[in-house]
């Protein structure tokens, strides 16, 4: 399994979700970080998912 940690940001900069959880692949991680954003209503927030390498998986601005 790999980490992966989801930001989600408030337009003044405010970080309001910082998570991390893990998943088998990069496209696993996408499908659970669009999960955990549905879940918490942040879909139109300014996010971000990443793996623990640094590779970006999800981002919305």
């Amino acid at each position: 399994m790999k980490t992966y940690k989801l930001t989600v940001f408030e337009p003044n900069g405010e970080k309001v979700i910082d998570e991390t959880f893990e998943a088998t692949d990069d496209n696993q991680a996408k499908e659970i970080g669009e999960k955990l954003l549905e879940e918490k209503g942040a879909l139109n927030k300014t996010h971000r998912c990443t793996s623990s390498s640094g590779k970006l998986i999800l981002f919305h601005m």
